[in-house]
């Protein structure tokens, strides 16, 4: 069974939360704010997010995916999974 988008923003910004921003339940990060303007990851983090995408919703991400447009927020990791989802 396919996520949803909900489902998948949901699960997303529980994983930033949690792991990303370490339960700091004060940083506020909008669905569109960029994870790298903002400072919520490093190349570290860009490595967690993908396994995270990989192992939780089922889809590889390539090499020449792990730009920005794909992975910079959770708007845009939310449109990535459900392209690959689509493929």
């Amino acid at each position: 069974m396919t996520a949803t988008s909900n489902e998948i923003r949901t699960r997303l910004r529980a994983f930033v939360l949690d792991e990303l921003l370490f339960g700091d339940a004060g940083a506020m990060l909008a669905d569109d704010d960029s994870f790298i303007d903002t400072g919520t990851i490093d190349s570290t983090g860009v490595l967690e997010v993908v396994t995270f995408v990989e192992t939780a919703f089922g889809v590889q991400v390539e090499d020449r995916e792990m730009v920005p447009e794909n992975l910079d927020s959770i708007d845009r990791l939310v449109a990535f999974i459900v392209r690959k989802h689509g493929e």
